[in-house]
């Protein structure tokens, strides 16, 4: 079901909708509503938008997640598929390797009905419209290798440029120790995602939206609902810097969408519409490797979460730059960082050391000492990594889980009350899902007509949104990577299709 601003009749007044949160969810709702043509006026606390919790992976198929259902991961595998037909200058195009260490309980074997699953899918996605082959050749979807097959591959010289997917192992091969893994390793077509692209295309598709107001250094102090006709009133105050003040504003709007993220139970104690959820506080970290060599894919050595043998993940980036998780509770998670909601109170309430790291950023001796251990246990497996040194301030944010299943990876959103959804999406590939879930309440409400789908294709759904061209996304993704105090290769281009 589509709804285009060319169709909307006379027979309906104007509708507005204000967003709170310019996070990934909020500005992909702002970004659907406003290429249709419908009012929406976006508050947000940031100086731009799409800064929140680490994003750099394209879930096109979930394979980080052993303990997730299928359904999720096909979930995951058809949102991606949509994410990058809108946003296609927001991934990096390189595959992700799989490894199982030997001393891991699981078994790489077990991971192959799953593959073959989502590779059919996919294949019946591009059959139904070619337009869906964004993940390269279905019958490449992925492949494994065997120990003979990846010895071979580490007497190989290492390409300037991968060429095939064989290519791609190559770095891997010459420098793990194949002694410590189970066989197969998997390479699959998972992608990178940047998040500065991501903001860079946000930001500026919004700014060009006669339809869309965007409000940064604005902070929501206030919501309330007209009892007699469901309409809201947003009260916020927004940073004047020729006065160097706050100056309060009260905005009208007819919906509210609650796209908050961590602080989404926040808005729902206000609008008294409690909801059960976790928030939990996670980090990746910066990192230079002058001493890579060749182009790396990203690579994933499966780990039981929370424990010290925790998933060890390394993110390539341009010009020797990686970013590292390691799913233990001394580097991307955090003692006491899972917080819960209760019966009296929707908001998760983080200790005070998250909320000042979220708030005020991360002291040197910190950055330090997490880049470290996370260099260390990378260094388990890429015995070469131990070279590796800081390369900047971490990544860092506050999850929003909905319900009390921590595996939980695909989410989108709920409504609640009149005139009120929240946003609940764990993955950045569902915020599409959420944005058509607001197009379909806002037609079931009765404030935009229901229209029979016109069949436009994705692409077409966002003209202003497509018509950006990749050098501008760059260099706006570039600039904010400076500006929030990254390297700039964070923000660089990855497009290795093979």
């Amino acid at each position: 079901m589509n709804v285009h601003s060319s169709h909307r009749t006379d027979n309906h007044p104007p509708v507005k909708v204000g967003v709170i949160g310019g996070g990934i969810a909020g500005s992909t709702i702002a970004l659907r509503l406003a290429e249709l043509g419908i009012q929406v006026e976006l508050f947000e606390e940031g100086k731009s938008l799409v800064n929140g919790p680490p994003i750099c992976h394209l879930h096109a198929g979930g394979n980080l997640y052993r303990e997730i259902s299928d359904q999720q991961c096909l979930t995951l595998l058809k949102e991606s598929i949509d994410t990058l037909r809108v946003f296609p200058n927001t991934a990096n195009i390189r595959p992700t390797v799989i490894t199982v260490p030997q001393r891991d309980p699981g078994d790489p074997e077990a991971l192959i009905p799953r593959l073959r699953l989502l590779q059919d899918a996919y294949r019946q996605f591009v059959e139904a419209d070619r337009r869906n082959q964004v993940l390269g050749d279905p019958g490449q979807y992925y492949k494994l290798y065997y120990r003979n097959e990846l010895e071979q591959l580490a007497r190989a010289s290492i390409p300037a440029e991968p060429g095939s997917l064989d290519d791609w192992m190559i770095p891997v091969a010459k420098n793990i120790d194949l002694d410590k893994f189970k066989f197969p390793l998997i390479l699959v077509q998972e992608y990178g995602l940047s998040v500065f692209r991501l903001a860079a295309t946000a930001n500026l598709a919004l700014d060009q939206l006669a339809s869309s107001k965007v409000n940064t250094r604005s902070t929501v102090i206030d919501i309330q609902q007209s009892h007699e006709t469901g309409s809201w009133t947003v009260t916020h105050q927004q940073f004047d810097p020729t006065i160097d003040d706050h100056i309060t504003h009260s905005v009208n709007v007819d919906y509210l969408i609650n796209a908050c993220g961590y602080r989404t139970g926040t808005l729902d104690n206000w609008a008294n519409l409690p909801r059960h959820r976790m928030v939990e506080f996670k980090a990746a970290y910066v990192t230079h490797w002058a001493e890579s060599q060749g182009v790396w894919p990203e690579v994933i050595f499966h780990g039981e979460r929370g424990t010290p043998n925790g998933m060890a993940q390394l993110t390539p980036y341009p010009d020797g730059f990686f970013q590292l998780h390691g799913m233990t509770e001394d580097i991307t998670l955090f003692r006491q960082g899972l917080a819960r909601s209760t019966t009296e109170d929707a908001q998760p309430a983080l200790g005070t050391s998250f909320i000042r790291k979220l708030k005020q950023g991360w002291t040197n001796s910190d950055i330090d000492t997490r880049t470290g251990r996370a260099i260390a246990h990378m260094a388990q497996f890429v015995p070469a990594y131990q070279t590796a040194t800081v390369g900047g301030k971490p990544l860092f944010g506050a999850q929003q889980i909905p319900g009390d299943d921590l595996s939980l990876r695909a989410a989108d959103i709920s409504f609640a009350g009149r005139r009120y959804a929240r946003t609940e999406i764990v993955k950045a590939s569902s915020a599409l899902s959420a944005a058509e879930g607001v197009i379909k309440q806002l037609v079931i409400e009765g404030l935009v007509p229901d229209m029979e789908d016109d069949t436009l294709p994705l692409e077409q759904q966002f003209p202003v949104t497509s018509g950006l061209s990749q050098k501008e996304i760059v260099t706006k993704a570039e600039t904010l990577a400076s500006e929030r105090g990254y390297p700039q290769a964070l923000a660089g281009l990855v497009r290795f299709e093979v």
